[in-house]
């Protein structure tokens, strides 16, 4: 992902890992049975009691006396809550770009109606957190030691002190498990999943995985390429660990997977290359990080990209590597890559 810990990547090769590794880049999440399951059906009960009990993905259970209204999240987190009609006040991450727009993370939010603690990596305002009186903070986790995502490390004990935390892990699993926390975290917090568009949502999702599986069942020979750039180096990710790529690979996607011997520097995620090497791996499609804070194709002048087959032939789409946890937000990325991989040449 962007951003590493002291413990996991540099900040840029995390932050390319994101699309190279594909946003588990640095993370690692719990590992546990405990923490993959994680209670839903008692944080549902404790909601309809009037408390509010969750277990996250670290096997740590939050207890409130009620169901909390004043949550701090990662802005990924409130940004997928959103979609389910809970709304979060205060956030941390990138939420709003130089211009002040929202950014690609923050999805649907109204970002001028937003409280943000900290927009860019290691910001987070402490003192503005405590007078805010957050009943629960809630990220991301991509590591196995539950580290959260976005949380700076030299303020993260002071942090801890003023609310309890949750998170939900997107590190070594397939989308559709963080999707289903996520599912479960907004209906304890009240979500109404049963509403019809909150439905329908799911099943669209699960129709666009099997387009997916479809097409990728029907042109074995495609090839993709998950990539991030940034003005050095491109890096290639690897799917083992990212929560998109694995599930995409699940369903039958063929990627291009860089040795592991490469993927050293990246902790497992990805390999860097300089742009001279970037023809490296032949690719018919080519799946490129869209947050903000890695250049976007239209943006890369290096020759060496403009003369890669699949860029040449137009066969570059978007990719998500930190994806808002929604099934709404989720079935377009199935789409696209479906609908790419239905449409492409084979020009690798």
């Amino acid at each position: 992902m962007p951003n590493a810990r002291a413990t996991h990547l540099t900040r840029r090769g995390v932050l390319a890992a994101g699309s190279a590794l594909g946003l588990g880049a640095v993370l690692a999440a719990c590992g546990n049975d405990d923490g993959k399951s994680g209670g839903s059906g008692e944080a549902t009960t404790a909601a309809k009691s009037g408390s509010w009990t969750f277990k996250d993905d670290r096997g740590t259970t939050v207890k409130l006396d009620k169901v909390p209204t004043k949550i701090v999240a990662f802005v990924g987190v409130a940004a997928a809550l959103y979609d389910y009609g809970i709304e979060v006040k205060g956030v941390f991450g990138p939420t709003k770009t130089q211009d002040g727009k929202a950014d690609v993370q923050a999805g649907d939010m109204d970002v001028s109606k937003l409280t943000v603690f900290g927009n860019v990596w290691d910001q987070f305002n402490v003192e503005e957190y405590a007078a805010f009186a957050p009943e629960v903070l809630i990220s991301t986790t991509f590591d196995d030691a539950g580290t959260l995502w976005y949380v700076p490390e030299a303020s993260k004990d002071k942090i801890a002190k003023l609310a309890p935390s949750a998170a939900i892990s997107v590190y070594d699993r397939q989308l559709t498990q963080p999707l289903e926390r996520m599912w479960e975290l907004a209906g304890s917090l009240g979500a109404d999943l049963k509403a019809d568009e909150v439905a329908q949502s799911k099943k669209d999702f699960e129709a666009a995985a099997e387009r997916l599986r479809k097409a990728a069942k029907a042109r074995p020979e495609i090839k993709v390429m998950a990539g991030s750039a940034s003005q050095d180096l491109f890096y290639v990710s690897g799917t083992n660990l990212s929560i998109d790529l694995e599930y995409f690979k699940a369903l039958g996607v063929k990627f291009v997977e860089p040795p592991e011997n490469a993927k050293t520097e990246g902790g497992g995620w990805f390999e860097s290359l300089s742009w001279e090497n970037v023809d490296k791996y032949p690719a018919d499609i080519i799946m490129m990080d869209d947050r903000s804070s890695t250049i976007q194709p239209k943006d890369i002048t290096e020759a060496t990209w403009k003369k890669l087959p699949a860029v040449k032939a137009g066969q570059v789409i978007a990719r998500s590597p930190e994806p808002i946890l929604s099934y709404a937000k989720c079935t377009p990325l199935l789409t696209s890559l479906a609908e790419a991989i239905e449409k492409a040449k084979k020009v690798a």
